[in-house]
């Protein structure tokens, strides 16, 4: 008999696993986004040289930095990916890259050691995201798709609604740890040790509940590298193919979204006026407001919105990605105003941007959420987590837009191409714009499939061929 169930129960309620993935989720993304959250506000005010003397980076070369390491993030998915469907199945590809996850974290809460310091804070920065970025990148896409392993087709019907639940947990825990690690940080009583240190707990927090629930889930085996064989056949790439169609339009999305959080928006908020509704917000807390927003939409949009929209039209997941990207493509429009404000020497109210992240955080739901759920479904069962990292990739080449245009920003106005101030979020206002138009035409044609796991086979009813689409 198996230690553990390899096929989803045939159930019509909510399966037993999910408990557990969703408090794994809501922990590590404490973790992630509390690291994130402060990571450009660190780099530039608070590294120091191996003299102990302060040394931060110049604004453009921390952007730069910043994209390249939430990249790295994103594009480590395709090695997680093949450890998981190739060799150690998703579970244990998801618990043994955690406890490299926190090492990563342990290793930047002491950067502001004396030994660190004397080593090189800019080397140990190095070593601890490297680390992040091969934990956190390598379980990300087995995370997601271990959400729709634990689903067949008796319960797949709340398989929209699960993933709506599981980035709810993804908001919930980012919010706490985005208003909570920049005190840590600027405090004299705390300082970069306990707010780097902070999201290390809670990795471990996250890694132990996942162990908790190890029974309690399906652990669909590996099927060994033949899938990586899928990938050469007329099938597979027709799949891939098919696939980046949407996200490579996608792909436009997380360059803009990701200068949202802890990017670029967080640099704009250190020249406005923080004060709202009594308190002195700090530049790294604005943020915050995306995920609050976002746990107000999703029941919002999932038990009012979506229905009402369908009642109109059928709402399918090509057109909520489609009216996420303008969306997107409108927030930055407020951004763009914001920074021509500040580039004239005013010192604009931060409620303004918060009107730019309500209407991001409505794109991101029906763009980000979606597209979760989208790569899961469009993928043959030997293909789950290559897809997810599929999807990942794209988050990874749009942060390289960013960084890339960061990094050029003295070139460019060297050769009379100003991209500073205003000129910057000009330029990806009109980039998001432009694909949100090309993406109407382009995905009229794509025509959706769907693959759910198959079940233990009920007495009474047939079996589902493992991985049909439907």
């Amino acid at each position: 008999m198996a230690k553990y169930a390899t096929s989803p129960p045939n159930i019509t309620g909510m399966p037993p696993g999910v408990p557990y993935i969703i408090g794994n989720e809501g922990a590590e993304r404490f973790s992630f986004y509390g690291m994130r959250t402060i990571l450009i506000g660190f780099m530039t005010q608070f590294l120091v040289n191996k003299s102990g003397v302060l040394e931060g980076m110049p604004e453009n070369e921390a952007q730069g930095w910043f994209h390249q390491f939430v990249s790295s993030v994103y594009w480590m998915p395709l090695i997680g990916a093949i450890i998981s469907d190739g060799w150690l199945g998703k579970y244990r590809t998801i618990f043994y890259l955690s406890i490299v996850y926190c090492f990563g974290h342990f290793t930047l809460a002491f950067m502001d050691t004396s030994f660190a310091i004397a080593f090189g804070q800019k080397w140990v920065l190095a070593i601890g995201l490297i680390l992040i970025a091969a934990g956190a990148g390598g379980i990300k896409p087995c995370v997601s798709a271990n959400v729709g392993d634990q689903f067949g087709e008796s319960n797949r019907h709340l398989l929209e609604r699960v993933f709506g639940w599981f980035y709810f947990s993804i908001n919930l825990g980012s919010s706490f740890s985005i208003w909570l690690c920049p005190v840590l940080l600027r405090s004299p009583n705390w300082g970069p040790k306990y707010a780097f240190g902070l999201p290390g707990v809670l990795m471990f927090i996250a890694t132990v509940i996942f162990w908790m629930g190890r029974k309690k889930m399906v652990h669909v085996p590996p099927g060994g590298l033949g899938f990586l064989k899928d990938l050469k056949s007329k099938e597979g790439r027709s799949i891939i193919f098919r696939v980046w169609i949407i996200f490579a339009f996608t792909m436009i999305f997380w360059a803009l979204w990701d200068q949202s959080s802890g990017g670029e928006w967080t640099i704009q908020c250190q020249k406005m006026d923080l004060h709202f509704l009594g308190l002195n917000l700090l530049p790294e807390q604005v943020n915050v407001v995306n995920g609050v927003f976002i746990l107000a939409m999703i029941p919002l949009f999932n038990y009012w919105l979506y229905p009402a929209i369908s009642s109109v039209f059928p709402l399918t997941p090509i057109r909520k990605i489609g009216i996420g990207l303008f969306l997107t493509a409108l927030s930055f429009v407020v951004i763009w105003m914001i920074q021509l404000n500040i580039d004239h020497g005013g010192r604009p109210w931060v409620g303004w941007q918060f009107l730019a992240y309500i209407i991001l955080s409505a794109g991101e739901v029906m763009v980000s959420i979606t597209g979760l759920e989208f790569a899961y479904t469009q993928a043959p069962n030997r293909m789950k987590s290559l897809l997810m990292a599929m999807w990942l990739l794209s988050i990874s080449l749009g942060n390289q837009i960013p960084s890339i245009i960061s990094f050029l920003i003295p070139k460019l106005k060297a050769m009379g191409m100003n991209l500073e101030g205003a000129n910057y979020f000009r330029f990806f206002t009109y980039l998001m714009l432009a694909t949100s138009i090309i993406y109407v035409y382009v995905s009229r044609h794509y025509k959706e499939r769907t693959y759910l796991q198959s079940q233990e086979a009920h007495p009474e009813e047939p079996i589902l061929a493992a991985g049909a689409p439907t």
